[in-house]
């Protein structure tokens, strides 16, 4: 047992090396084991591309002349269930079932309605010993994105703000105010890298003027998405500069122009929150960091329509301005970034 703790563990090290990459497929690492030795290991390093069972298939032909008898013996680790079905790419189910591997320890099972328990089924019925429950919850937790935007029919929802030492978000005058300090907002790029999109109010968009996008680390820039009703941001900011795509949500119009894609919701006095992350969803958007601002933020938090917070508490004291978000959750943990502290905090 503890073997197999070892190895799903290093399938699920492998398997986030795919952040930022693979959405909207769920993040994989695959490992194959022979004589208690890794033979073969691999992750699905982007989307369309090859998954993590083939790669750590591909690994052990490539190395070893013996390969189809080493496989023959071997036991193969993957932290989610192999799919069944033809997609970009063939089963990994049927690729297993080809080089006669005996044994699959599975991390947890798909809840894609092509996969849910097929792959194993698949396995078993041709023989194959399948081993679940290891690691489960780990396993889970890594794909939480995936699992929730085909449970919920939404992305993961993640709400990020700074808030000074005495509970301020922000001046009263709406002059852009920075409360925490370079380790801070080197760690939201890279945060952003690792998520779908990245969203923000109307009067975040035109005080800070914001890019959105990821420079102080090194990844793929997510999509953006901002809320204008009434369609009053200037086209030269930022957000419309072609870069990526950007969903502008608003009462006016629907309509493309280039990368910005403009979606019209017809009521937006009630539930203008779950609308957006339905068409999110329906854009095939599996998470989103909501980056302000605090109307932004409390809009979403009154809902319930969130999945965990990141909040930063700076060093810094307003005294007075615009009060922080009230949250009420989970506080999952709290460490120092830089001078600043970070509070994650679940959603019940």
């Amino acid at each position: 047992m503890a073997a197999h703790h070892k190895y799903l563990q290093r399938c699920l090290d492998l398997a986030k090396l795919g952040a930022g990459y693979v959405s909207p497929n769920p993040m994989v690492g695959a490992v194959i084991v022979c004589d208690d030795t890794i033979i073969g290991e691999g992750y699905h390093q982007r989307y369309g591309e090859a998954h993590a069972e083939v790669n750590a298939v591909n690994m052990v032909l490539d190395n070893h002349l013996n390969a189809a008898e080493l496989l023959q013996r071997s036991t193969i680790y993957v932290s989610l269930e192999p799919c069944a079905h033809y997609g970009k790419t063939p089963p990994c189910a049927d690729l297993i079932i080809k080089h006669c591997i005996p044994t699959v320890v599975v991390g947890c099972r798909d809840p894609f309605d092509q996969v849910n328990g097929k792959g194993i089924e698949k396995l078993r019925e041709a023989g194959i010993e399948v081993i679940t429950g290891i690691l489960e919850r780990e396993c889970l937790d890594l794909n939480k994105r995936f699992f929730t935007h085909v449970q919920k029919q939404r992305p993961y929802i993640i709400l990020k703000w700074a808030q000074t030492a005495d509970g301020f978000f922000a001046p009263s005058d709406g002059l852009q105010y920075w409360i925490t300090g370079p380790e801070a907002r080197k760690l939201v790029h890279k945060w952003r890298s690792e998520e779908d999109a990245v969203l923000v109010g109307k009067h975040t968009a035109a005080i800070d003027n914001p890019q959105l996008n990821v420079r102080d680390w090194q990844g793929r820039s997510p999509k953006r998405v901002v809320i204008d009703r009434k369609l009053e941001l200037s086209t030269d900011q930022h957000l419309f500069d072609q870069s990526v795509d950007t969903f502008v949500f608003n009462e006016v119009k629907t309509d493309v122009d280039g990368k910005v894609k403009y979606i019209s919701l017809e009521d937006f006095d009630n539930f203008v929150p779950q609308y957006i992350m339905f068409q999110l969803y329906l854009q095939d958007i599996r998470s989103v960091i909501i980056e302000g601002g605090a109307a932004t933020l409390k809009a979403f938090i009154d809902a319930g329509l969130w999945d965990e917070a990141r909040v930063f508490t700076g060093i810094m004291q307003l005294k007075s301005g615009i009060l922080s978000p009230d949250i009420k959750g989970t506080i999952q943990a709290t460490t120092p970034v830089g001078n600043d502290s970070l509070q994650i905090i679940l959603n019940n």
